[in-house]
Formats: C-alpha cells, structure tokens, sequence
C-alpha cells in the first residue's frame, strides 16, 4: 500500500498545500468560477501544489459541511452563476435580479427547452450522461423537492407514505412537483459541471485536489431517508442510539454529535455497497480524500438518543478490517488519508498500519511537554501529513495569542523564536518536516488571528462564515512563501 501511494500523485514527493473550503472564496455569484481559478493562480504561483476542501455537500442552515443533506450531492450555492450567462442559460440582467433558486430555476428551463447555445461545459448529452451514471441523483432529488413541498420538516414528520417511500406518494411527489425535480437535479449537473472544470484547470496548474468525507451523515439527509435500514434507528425513523465523541482535546465535556450510526452488520450483508458508492463518487472529484473521524471504523462512541450528555456513550466495536478490505477491492488504490486525531488507542493506529494509512500530525498539539508526542517535529513520520492547524483548531496566531506563558516559553525554546514571528515560524517548521505533505490553512497564510477561526467544535454559532479578504492575495507574501517552499524541497 505504501508504494501504491507513492505511485499517487500527490504523495510521490514533497509537496506544500493549502486548506480552504470553497465557501470561503470571495464571489458574488458563486464559487467555482473565476474566483477558484484565480485562488488555484495563487496557490500555483505560490509554489504550492495541492488545494484541499472540507466536504462538498449541501448543507443545513447551521452551514456545517459535515452534516450535509446528502454524501453524494454538491452544495448548489458554490455554483457560479455567472459562468451560465456565455452559454445563454441565464442573461447578465438576471444576475442581481434574481434569487439563486429563481435563476437556477430558469437556467434549468432554457436548457431543458434548448434555448441556450450548447458549448463544451453544458450539453444535452453530457447531462443525460450525468443523469443515468448517479444513482444517487434520483432520492436526493425527491429528497429535495419533499423538503420544499413541507418546509421546516425533517423526513420522520412527512405524510407516512412519504416518509415511507410508499410508490405511490414518490409518484404523486413527481407529478405535482415536476419544476422543482427538475430544478434540483439540474443544479446537481450544474455543479458537477463546474468542479470538472475547476478539477481540470487544477491539473492544467499543476495542483492537486484533496477531498474530506465525514464518516457519519446527517440523520434528516437523503442517505438515511432513501436507506433507512442501514441504520439504527427506530419503527418512525429516528435514531435510537447517535454518534459523539468522549472528552478530548477539542472538547473537555465530550461532543453530541446527533448522526444516526450505521447498522455495520446489515452494511456488511451487501458488502458494505453504499460506502463503496460514495468512496467511488468522492473519488471521481479529488486526488487524495481524508476519512474524518477514521476511529469509528476500529470503535465508534455510540450515545443513547435520548441523552444529551456525551460522557454517558460506551465505544461500540466497528467493522475494522472487513470494512477496509472490502473497499479496496472494490476499489484498488484508493488514495485514503486517516484522520487520527482525538483519542487514538493502539487499536486504531493498528488498523491504520495494517492498510499503510497515512495519518495526520498537528504542530499545534505538540506542546503539551512531551518529548515523545507525535506531533513535535523531530517524531514526524515521512507518509503522515502534518497540518499547523486544521479547521477545528484555532488559527496558529490566535493558537500562540491563548497559550499560557509557561507552554508559549516551551513553544518558543522549541522553535527557537520569538513570539513575533508567528505564525510564520511555526509554518516553516512544518515545511521542513519529512512528512511528505504540509497544509497550512489560508488564514494562517494570512496572518490573522482568532477572528478568522472557521470553527469551535462543540458550538453551533458564527461557525463555517469566515471568508477570504477580496484581496487576500495582495496580503500574501508570495515570493517569501514560494522560497520557502523551495528551500524545503516542496
């Protein structure tokens, strides 16, 4: 497994990246037009060789990406609306006059209608292609549309039949909803559309893209609506046991995370297809795909429903290698990073190895006093990753502004800086660890401090909203930052 990931692009040499969800871009209008390219300019120009995301999907109105409606969807507001308008599906007036639904709305009646000009990008014979090729396209939309057609519902209050899905209520969805089906499986094309061309203008720059999938969905998501009895859950739909994590570093009273747990045992009966599925569509987007939270493949936290406290889960044996295996085979160099931060037994690390997973080191977590914490420089493993800080993490400026002085000593004598130059130091130390890869999030490319943090785990507000200056690239040093990706060989 080693030499089949060094045979992957991205980890068969040093390389330098940056992690930025595509949320955070500047755009009116969207995301994934002119705004990613002129990011991708900006990562190519800074030597930097790999863009990683949070997941893709479209989210709930917390705008969290890991609890999305669906784990196959593309989140439609990262459509870049002006990149309709040379096709003719939308005109420039429509731009600001309409809401993004109206104006998907009647890009998906031009098209369907043909009163557009067919170009490279958008073609009746691509989107037919796009259609019959994702199974999941069909439930998510029905999902969708149900949502509209009852808003402010989850799919455990709908009409039985619906929630259900008894034929007939599917049936009557479409007929009485047609618009709005076609609507939402247009955006999904048009989404997929744009990341094509955002994955191939990457390559054309040299950059790598490296993709993030949540180990758990969202309970009110088309997944477990459509698949319900790939969970526990009970008679109605809701969960009789969710998922969380015990006391760690994030988190001193533990986190309720809320998803439904997997049913790993009716998983296994088909050999675990619904995984294989949505590994093979997450891989048809990136280059290398993180699974957050890897730990619950080994043991999972598993927390009665109708608890809220997190410290009264138990850990609850995962499938583990069976799992593993089954994925592989189904699907042979599947470029897989673990994230193994939190509590990490031997028992997960073991499993790690035993598949020759790379895993995740964060300079932020080594300063704890311990000579022997993985996540100092001098105990770097050349296939892990090494991140200064993640999206859960403060940034490292605001991390270093916090510390305590006994521990910003420590940090300092280790580096041997002065606090000044942070977050810079703390970002060439990383770049000059054996770790194959170093990702450095934006903000700390930008230098800023804890208002620029992305997210507090544990918290539901003011998270997920921070975004890129309009002109973030003028306040990037990216000569200094293109020499020191050369001077450690990135």
């Amino acid at each position: 497994m080693i030499q089949e990931l060094r045979r992957n692009p991205v980890l068969n040499r040093r390389r330098a990246g940056v992690l930025l969800h595509p949320t955070a871009l500047p755009g009116a209008f969207g995301k994934l037009g002119a705004s990613a390219r002129a990011f991708m300019d900006t990562l190519a120009d800074a030597g930097m060789t790999v863009w990683q995301t949070l997941p893709l999907g479209p989210p709930h109105p917390d705008l969290s990406p890991y609890q999305a409606l669906s784990a196959h969807a593309g989140n439609p507001l990262m459509i870049d609306l002006e990149e309709l308008v040379p096709a003719g599906l939308l005109k420039t007036e429509e731009l600001g006059a309409l809401t993004r639904t109206e104006a998907t709305t009647r890009a998906s009646q031009r098209f369907q209608s043909g009163h557009y000009t067919p170009c490279e990008v958008f073609t009746p014979e691509a989107f037919h292609h796009f259609v019959t090729r994702h199974r999941w396209l069909d439930d998510f939309a029905l999902f969708m549309t149900a949502r509209e057609a009852f808003p402010g519902m989850g799919w455990v209050d709908w009409p039985d039949q619906l929630r259900d899905r008894e034929p007939a209520a599917l049936d009557a969805l479409r007929a009485s909803h047609r618009s709005t089906l076609d609507r939402v499986i247009f955006e999904q094309y048009l989404f997929f559309s744009q990341w094509g061309q955002v994955r191939q203008y990457a390559r054309a720059r040299g950059i790598w893209l490296f993709g993030d999938i949540p180990i758990f969905v969202a309970h009110n998501s088309a997944d477990v609506w459509a698949n319900p009895q790939l969970y526990k859950l009970d008679g109605d739909g809701n969960p009789r046991v969710v998922a969380g994590v015990p006391p760690d570093y994030f988190s001193p009273e533990g986190q309720h995370w809320g998803n439904p747990l997997f049913d790993w045992h009716r998983m296994a009966e088909d050999g675990y297809r619904w995984w294989i599925e949505r590994l093979a569509s997450q891989q048809e987007c990136f280059d290398l795909l993180r699974i957050d939270h890897f730990r619950g493949f080994q043991a999972f936290w598993e927390i009665p429903a109708d608890t809220p406290q997190p410290t009264r889960g138990y850990w609850v044996p995962g499938p583990a290698d069976h799992f593993l295996e089954a994925c592989l085979r189904e699907l042979p160099g599947l470029p897989l990073v673990a994230e193994n931060l939190g509590i990490i037994g031997e028992d997960v690390e073991a499993l790690r190895h035993r598949f020759q997973l790379p895993g995740m080191t964060v300079m932020q977590f080594g300063f704890d006093g311990n000579p022997d914490n993985p996540h100092l420089l001098h105990n770097h493993r050349e296939m892990n990753l090494v991140y200064t800080g993640t999206h859960d993490n403060d940034t490292t400026l605001g991390w270093y502004r916090s510390l305590d002085e006994r521990t910003r000593w420590h940090v300092d004598q280790y580096l041997r800086i002065r606090g000044q130059e942070m977050p810079w130091a703390l970002i060439q130390a990383a770049m000059g660890s054996v770790s194959r890869l170093v990702m450095v999030p934006a903000q700390d490319l930008l230098a800023l401090g804890s208002i620029a943090r992305f997210n507090t785990p544990g918290t539901s507000r003011d998270n997920w909203r921070w975004a890129l200056p309009v002109n973030y690239r003028e306040q990037v040093n990216l000569s200094g930052l293109k020499s020191m990706v050369s001077l450690y060989g990135r």
